[in-house]
């Protein structure tokens, strides 16, 4: 994949986020792997209604993990941060066009708050990013931290005979594991307790949602 060219001006950079914005939220994803395999994988008519709605679930978890790596790069200070952080939403995108894959597999769909997840997490981002490029890599860390321990949950929720599901969940685990240690080894700073306490309960409102909307 050709890597995004620098902004040459603050319009750029605005141009460039609303592109973004839109594809991400509008544009069907297109998915730079491929869907991840498992030997015995299940079709849709043999996963359960769980499957369909943990997926919706993570599905909206992607499209604002998006939404946070692209408010974070539109404020970086350090154009190698920069880089780094749409490589890794680059690498999320995967994410999200596999999880709508499986959704429509499933015979389900998305979201319908995809618009209020993005410009949501996107707000977050950015001010994150605002306050400096360590505090924004830390809040990518933690970011992730929470991320795989909410996939490590569904790993233990999904029914046992799903395992295309199940093997799409193992391969954003250990994309995420990847994009916490590299936030860290850039200079990412441990947040506060209450920051993270409050990233847990705002991650929870938006499962339990999609988990139903």
């Amino acid at each position: 994949m050709i890597p995004e060219m620098p902004p040459s001006s603050p319009l750029d950079s605005l141009l460039s986020a609303a592109d973004r914005a839109l594809r991400a939220v509008f544009a069907s994803p297109v998915a730079a792997r491929p869907l991840p395999q498992a030997p015995g994988g299940t079709g849709a008519g043999e996963a359960t209604p769980l499957s369909a709605r943990l997926m919706r679930v993570n599905h909206a978890g992607e499209v604002a993990a998006q939404a946070l790596y692209h408010g974070q790069a539109l404020m970086a200070k350090d154009e190698a941060t920069r880089e780094g952080l749409l490589e890794a939403a680059r690498e999320e995108a995967d994410h999200l066009a596999w999880c709508e894959q499986r959704l429509a597999e499933l015979g389900s769909r998305p979201s319908l708050l995809k618009p209020f997840w993005y410009a949501g997490s996107f707000a977050i981002g950015a001010a994150a990013a605002a306050v400096s490029d360590r505090v924004s890599l830390g809040f990518v860390s933690e970011t992730e931290r929470q991320v795989e321990s909410h996939l490590t949950d569904h790993l233990e929720r999904v029914p046992s005979t799903d395992a295309r599901s199940r093997a799409i969940l193992e391969a954003m685990r250990a994309d995420e594991i990847m994009h916490g240690a590299r936030a860290r080894q850039a200079g990412g700073i441990e947040l506060p307790a209450p920051v993270r306490a409050l990233m847990r309960g705002a991650s929870r409102v938006m499962t339990r949602t999609a988990y139903w909307i």
